[in-house]
């Protein structure tokens, strides 16, 4: 009969031995993983994206960003690299509609979407009216932030007539007013570190009041 010492020492044992050889067990996929990492062999994917409407064939590294996609494969750099973290909002775009971060989602999500740049909004010829009324009321300074910014404005006057309520709406089941205070909760995803916000409120107000 063992006594209690002895169970003890054998239970220790065992939890001796099974940690060992949990951590033995794990060296193979650890070298396999670091191996992977190592070589960093990219995987492409063919994709298909209908951009300011035109419909542009991919072939992608499956880690590359919307952003980059934009940017690096196709020439369209009006849409700008900011922050990179999806914090400044420099890098929005239209996807079916609706405003995104593009330096947060992977191109090859996107297979099949129709994706609006700042370059599809407008030409210098045929201005957007959010392109007119940026240049009226001095919505920029540097004009960095300024394409995300007015795909960003673009979009919120959409939600807003759609009715899509926002953090500062009162009441979540009635229609939104364009108001400077829900205009603000909207674009507060888009900074500008010259500080045109009040020009760029303006702005949109000019718009959503032609457009009433």
């Amino acid at each position: 009969m063992h006594t209690p010492q002895q169970l003890t020492l054998n239970r220790r044992d065992l939890m001796v031995g099974t940690a060992a050889y949990a951590i033995l067990a794990g060296i193979p996929d650890m070298a396999r993983a670091q191996t992977a990492a190592s070589t960093d062999v990219p995987v492409l994917v063919q994709m298909a994206l209908t951009v300011n409407g035109e419909r542009r064939l991919l072939e992608l590294d499956t880690r590359t960003t919307l952003l980059d996609a934009l940017r690096e494969h196709l020439g369209l750099t009006g849409t700008k690299k900011g922050c990179d973290h999806g914090q400044c909002g420099a890098c929005t775009v239209l996807v079916d509609g609706r405003r995104i971060n593009s330096c947060l989602t992977l191109a090859w999500m996107h297979d099949g979407d129709e994706v609006t740049t700042i370059e599809g909004l407008g030409t210098p010829e045929a201005m957007h009216p959010m392109q007119l009324a940026f240049v009226e009321h001095d919505g920029f300074q540097c004009g960095y932030c300024t394409p995300g910014q007015i795909c960003s404005a673009v979009a919120v006057l959409e939600e807003i007539k759609a009715g899509i309520p926002s953090h500062v709406s009162a009441d979540l089941t009635g229609m939104p007013e364009a108001s400077s205070r829900e205009m603000r909760e909207r674009m507060s995803g888009n900074i500008c570190r010259c500080g045109a916000y009040s020009n760029i409120v303006e702005a949109m107000t000019d718009v959503a009041r032609r457009r009433a």
